[in-house]
């Protein structure tokens, strides 16, 4: 497939735009502790969003990787996991913030530091939803590509380290999408340095989706997800 789009997200750095469906975006960590925070949206109704709570419950599980895919909140697939090479990425810590960022790092500002301020996920995702009319109340739980983190059998949430260094893992877009990521730490890593690690994202057409799709051939609710956006598609065909 040839490329259609690239960008690398510097440590702090981040990124939105509206991606048709049919594409894939193949993201690369360029370095350890990578994290990447990521809301979904539809892109001509964004009241329809990923939802955390139905992905999960419906996949039954705590994390995602390949095989997996994000459910909006009207129980539509809105994005398949196609290849992943780093195993584990966490749906449920949230995102930084900026009281969390200077506890752990130390108080920097744009007034004090300039460009080497520390960014938040929480001011870097609230920044670009504005850019597409949407604020502080359509903050929600992202996914948090790259990193693991791990449910103790009491609940506690705990942060594990795993190599992410040249590993890459590919969405592909089941329809079309309004996508907002952040280049910013877990909020559950502990390490008192903030990540360095650059994420290159890559987008291509992706080939269409077959029966045998792992993705859709997982369980019941997904391939009652993908009907449910494949109708959605049908009832839209033609329109003008």
């Amino acid at each position: 497939m040839s490329k259609l789009y690239a960008i690398t997200l510097g440590p702090g750095h981040k990124w939105s735009a509206c991606v048709g469906s049919g594409k894939t975006i193949r993201m690369t960590a360029h370095g350890d502790r990578a994290n990447l925070s990521g809301l979904f949206f539809n892109a001509a109704h964004p009241s329809e969003r990923y939802n955390m709570p139905d992905t999960l419950k419906a996949q039954h599980t705590a994390r995602l990787t390949a095989g997996h895919i994000l459910m909006s909140d009207q129980g539509k697939a809105m994005v398949s996991i196609v290849e992943d090479e780093v195993g584990w990425h966490d749906p449920l810590s949230g995102y930084s913030t900026r009281q969390g960022t200077d506890d752990r790092y130390g108080h920097t500002s744009y007034q004090t530091n300039r460009n080497e301020w520390l960014r938040s996920g929480e001011e870097n995702l609230t920044v670009e939803l504005f850019r597409h009319g949407l604020g502080v109340r359509d903050l929600a739980p992202p996914v948090n590509f790259f990193s693991q983190v791990a449910c103790e059998a009491d609940g506690t949430m705990r942060y594990v380290p795993q190599p992410a260094a040249g590993r890459s893992v590919t969405l592909r877009t089941e329809m079309s999408l309004l996508i907002v990521l952040s280049n910013t730490p877990n909020p559950l890593d502990p390490s008192g340095v903030y990540p360095d690690a650059a994420i290159e994202l890559r987008i291509e057409d992706a080939m269409p989706v077959r029966e045998d799709d792992p993705c859709l051939t997982r369980c019941g609710e997904n391939r009652r997800a993908f009907e449910n956006t494949w109708n959605a598609k049908m009832l839209l065909k033609g329109a003008y």
